[in-house]
């Protein structure tokens, strides 16, 4: 295969040097387009010049069949003796090959099967290939290929176009619907010196002129509730998470969310202003409020069941949770209810890393249907509000559909003296091993202390929940260019 390979790259090569010694430039400076090949299929009996990459071609004696395509869609091109002299059909037959860009003058018809195609009265190389496309073209099922070198994937699998086109049309609707909603992009600080904003294992690197130890952010939180305490009463951001984790086909260290902050409402207002996005989120870009998510079929436009996160915790345990804080007596009660063993539970170094590794496993992974889960343990949430009537108990909501979370939301907590309390609580977790701990973040307490009004914020993963609505069974299928090894 090797040797094919390189052989094929030597007769290519071969070709741009004789191309180069009759005069001809290989690698054109520009093509002058009238439409692009989308615009070009609407045309029936006009003539066009349009270009685009050969991913497709049959030669039968004096007259063939090749097709062309970008990322939008593809068109036949016919080209045979009766448009063409014969240097110029020779020149097409030996010198242009599968993968090269053409440009191409000629007039749109339509064959007898119904093939929208253009005839070629003139064809141009605008830039000739090296290397070959995959052999078949159906798609890379080499998924190492498929990953490392995404343009092959996309030149050659439909499937992934969409994806991505899609992907695209997302991110562009979110930031449509959120300032058609009175909300206000703005960007943070990648680069931070605090862990702060989600429970989550940063990545470190090093300040070189400042000599500062910093991390890559985790969240945007902090620095979105130091907005809200500017005055910006609605506020987003949309953009990539870093998060040294495990690795595995839902997680990636590199993801991209969006977050909001709405000042005055509730975790409940944002139930209400989720359901909506989502909803026409939906309709706009995948025409559809369902989603065939392993062979079961998920609709959003319809009433979401609720659970109390609290309640089915302690149906499951047979005993109020919440009122034990020591972590081997917890991990007994779960061992003794056979809901897991000694052996499982080792990775916990943690009340909040237990109670959050048996709802992941016995809650979560049997949901199907659109879900909110309400009423979460304090211990889970060290930035969000205490309930008035319990405070072991937070007001915050997430939407788990598939067996996946989709978004974590809450009513924020803006009390400093109970958020200092908190992260200082996170520390002596830190301190017994625990990893995804945040810090005491100094500048964040100091903009609280300034005064917060009430919030409500919102954190909505992207590339979860496209692995969810095209029934990926990796994460990295949704990723343009996902970190390999």
């Amino acid at each position: 295969m090797e040797e094919n390979l390189s052989n094929e790259v030597d007769i290519r090569r071969a070709k741009i040097d004789q191309l180069r010694e009759s005069g001809e430039i290989p690698y054109k400076e520009k093509f002058d387009r009238t439409c692009t090949i989308l615009e070009a299929r609407e045309k029936l009996g006009q003539h066009v010049k349009i270009a685009g990459r050969i991913v497709f071609r049959r030669i039968m004696g004096k007259f063939g069949f090749c097709q062309i395509r970008d990322i939008y869609a593809g068109i036949q091109i016919s080209v045979g003796r009766n448009e063409f002299d014969e240097e110029a059909y020779n020149f097409y037959k030996k010198m242009i090959d599968i993968g090269d860009f053409i440009g191409v003058e000629g007039e749109v018809y339509q064959t007898q099967t119904g093939e929208v195609t253009v005839r070629a009265e003139k064809i141009t190389l605008l830039s000739k290939t090296l290397r070959p496309l995959p052999e078949k073209f159906h798609g890379i099922a080499d998924t190492e290929i498929k990953y490392r070198q995404r343009y092959l994937d996309l030149i050659t699998n439909e499937d992934s176009r969409k994806i991505f086109l899609t992907r695209s049309k997302v991110v562009s609707f979110i930031r449509r619907f959120l300032e058609d909603n009175g909300f206000i992009e703005v960007e943070t600080p990648i680069l931070q010196t605090s862990v702060s904003g989600a429970s989550a294992k940063p990545f470190f690197t090093h300040h070189n002129a400042l000599d500062l130890q910093c991390n890559l952010r985790i969240a945007f939180e902090c620095a979105l509730k130091e907005c809200i305490a500017a005055g910006i009463d609605r506020v987003f951001e949309l953009g990539k998470d870093f998060r040294n984790e495990g690795m595995d086909p839902a997680h990636l260290q590199e993801f991209t969310q969006v977050e909001w902050y709405a000042s005055y409402w509730n975790f409940e207002d944002n139930v209400v202003f989720f359901k909506k996005f989502l909803v026409e989120l939906m309709k706009s870009c995948f025409g559809t409020t369902k989603v065939l998510y392993q062979g079961q079929e998920v609709e959003f436009d319809t009433e979401w069941e609720r659970i109390d996160y609290v309640a089915r915790m302690r149906e499951l345990l047979g005993c109020d949770f919440l009122q034990i804080d020591d972590l081997d007596e917890l991990k007994k009660v779960a061992v003794d209810k056979k809901l897991f063993t000694y052996g499982d539970l080792e990775e916990c170094k943690s009340i909040r890393t237990l109670i959050d590794y048996i709802y992941k496993r016995k809650i979560r992974a049997e949901i199907v249907k659109p879900t909110i889960l309400f009423n979460y343990p304090a211990s889970l949430k060290p930035l969000a509000r205490r309930n008035d009537k319990d405070e072991r108990i937070v007001d915050v909501f997430q939407v788990v559909a598939g067996g996946q979370e989709l978004l974590n939301a809450y009513s924020e907590l803006v009390d400093p003296i109970i958020q200092r309390k908190t992260l200082e609580d996170q520390l002596k977790e830190k301190a017994a091993g625990d990893e995804e701990t945040m810090d005491v973040d100094e500048d964040f307490l100091l903009a609280m202390e300034h005064g917060m009004p009430p919030i409500s914020g919102l954190g909505f993963g992207i590339d979860r929940f496209l692995m969810f609505a095209f029934d990926c069974p990796n994460i990295r299928d949704v990723v343009l260019f996902p970190l390999m090894k």
